[in-house]
This record gives structure tokens, C-alpha cells and sequence, in this order.
């Protein structure tokens, strides 16, 4: 569970992988692609795991803008997959930091100019 400001609690297992790039963001000094989503469920030792109804997080962040998607690869079938939405499967968070953090761009979400 996370308590972000406001007093909002997430206990969404999901939500897991979003979080970290937003720590790995802050600690590295580096920006979070703009356009992208991140979904999964982040383990003790850095493995992503399957998560429930990825199909419907996948059309809503396409319907949301977003571009990019990583997702566990573990349980990564989305059909159909939204033609406007690329799904990055991913196996660790290692590599999830390393395809999610960009050099060079804003930090934001998907509907910030850049």
C-alpha cells in the first residue's frame, strides 16, 4: 500500500510498476516518457507478475492517449490489442527503467505539451 499526497491510499497491486518508475524517476533525475503507461506488479527481487484485467487497463490508457505501454510479460496477451497502443512486455524492473526513463524530455503525464 502507498500513501500519496492527499491522503489517497493505492493497494492495487497494478499500480506497483508505476510507482517505481516514479522513484526510479526522482532518484536517477531522469524523465518519465510523457506517453507512456506502465502496469504490473512489481516482486521482492525486481520480477514483474501477471496482473488482472489487463485487457481493460490496456483500452483505457489507449482511450486515456497514452502511447506506449509496458506490461508483465508474464500474461501479456491482450486481444485485441489497441492499434494505437504499443505494449511493451517487460520481465524485471531493471528493464522497465530502462525502456520507461528518457534523457532529455519533461516530466508529466500523457496530456503535458512537450
Amino acid at each position: 500500500i502507498a500513501n500519496v499526497t492527499g491522503g489517497l491510499k493505492i493497494g492495487e497491486p497494478a499500480a506497483d510498476l508505476g510507482i517505481a518508475l516514479a522513484i526510479a524517476s526522482s532518484f536517477r533525475d531522469m524523465g518519465v516518457d510523457p506517453g507512456l503507461v506502465a502496469v504490473g506488479e512489481v516482486g521482492l527481487s525486481g520480477e514483474l507478475r501477471a496482473i488482472s484485467q489487463l485487457d481493460r487497463r490496456v483500452s483505457e490508457a489507449a482511450r486515456l492517449g497514452f502511447k506506449r505501454c509496458l506490461v508483465p510479460k508474464v500474461g501479456a496477451r491482450v486481444s485485441p490489442a489497441p492499434k494505437a497502443l504499443e505494449l511493451i512486455p517487460v520481465t524485471t524492473l531493471r528493464e522497465a527503467i530502462r525502456l520507461g526513463l528518457v534523457r532529455g524530455k519533461p516530466r508529466g503525464g500523457a496530456n503535458q505539451e512537450v
